[in-house]
């Protein structure tokens, strides 16, 4: 994670604070190191305002130019998004867009600059365990580049990609993803009530082993997936009858394959 001391004394604008947004504002609040917050958000949930009220950070008052405006609202929202972006960009902010879809083309078109960075966080950014994939332009500095990546870094990991492109593809694999285990523990714990669980202890099991799943995997970095699948795997046993099903030419990776390739092309689709 990178050093937050990079935020110390900056100004920062968040336009749009709804749940990624809120995230980031809190993972800002816990380092206690920005010079000086402003949000735009119409329709300030009750946890913004106490955290506005707590911090001193200005909701929904006068604009000034700052170091960085972080760009939040909804992709369809980007017009209103820019618009309302604008006066906190004159000085030559860098821009850090979140708006899944929308190019490094689409947002300079509206903004007066061509420093953006266009980053693709995900919902465990609400627990500061997060991770987002971000491209920054050709006019982006080091500078505004190591300033955004403070920024996004205050709620998880950051991985930088040379090709925008890409950016659709992480959407479609991180940004997305927490959807696809959450259906994944949903899934599992229908298929344990139909085998004959009570419904109740089914969700329960479903949801612990996916947890658990998941830590062991975060406790040990060093060790693939792959790896840690073949050490639970029994020749012949019964996680080996199971993963048969599931490594079928049509089974769970050919599923993946094809939802991660809608994920993309819907991401594309959003770009205007």
């Amino acid at each position: 994670m990178t050093d937050a001391s990079g935020l110390r004394g900056k100004s920062v604008a968040l336009i749009g604070a709804g749940n990624m947004g809120l995230a980031l504002l809190e993972g800002w609040a816990a380092q206690d190191l920005l010079g000086a917050v402003s949000i735009v958000e119409p329709q300030p949930s009750q946890r913004l305002q106490e955290l506005c009220a707590a911090q001193g950070y200005a909701l929904n008052g006068a604009a000034a130019p700052c170091d960085a405006v972080v760009l939040a609202v909804k992709p369809q929202a980007l017009d209103a998004g820019a618009a309302a972006a604008a006066p906190f960009v004159a000085g030559g902010a860098v821009v850090v867009s979140i708006l899944a879809g929308k190019r490094i083309a689409d947002l300079a078109a509206r903004l007066p600059t061509q420093a953006v960075v266009r980053a693709m966080p995900n919902t465990p950014a609400a627990i500061g365990r997060g991770v987002t994939g971000a491209f920054a332009s050709a006019a982006t500095s080091a500078a505004q580049r190591g300033l955004s990546d403070a920024l996004l870094s205050a709620v998880g990991g950051v991985e930088w990609v040379d090709d925008e492109a890409l950016i659709d593809v992480v959407t479609a694999v991180s940004g997305s993803g927490p959807a696809y285990v959450f259906y994944f523990a949903e899934c599992l714990a229908a298929a344990g009530a139909e085998a004959g669980l009570p419904a109740a202890l089914a969700a329960r099991l479903a949801r612990a082993t996916v947890e658990g799943a998941g830590e062991l995997m975060r406790r040990q970095p060093e060790t693939g997936p792959d790896e840690l699948r073949r050490r639970v795997t029994s020749p012949g046993g019964t996680t080996a009858a199971a993963l048969e099903v599931l490594e079928a030419p049509d089974g769970l990776a050919a599923l993946m394959r094809r939802a991660v390739a809608a994920a993309k092309r819907r991401a594309g689709e959003l770009s205007g």
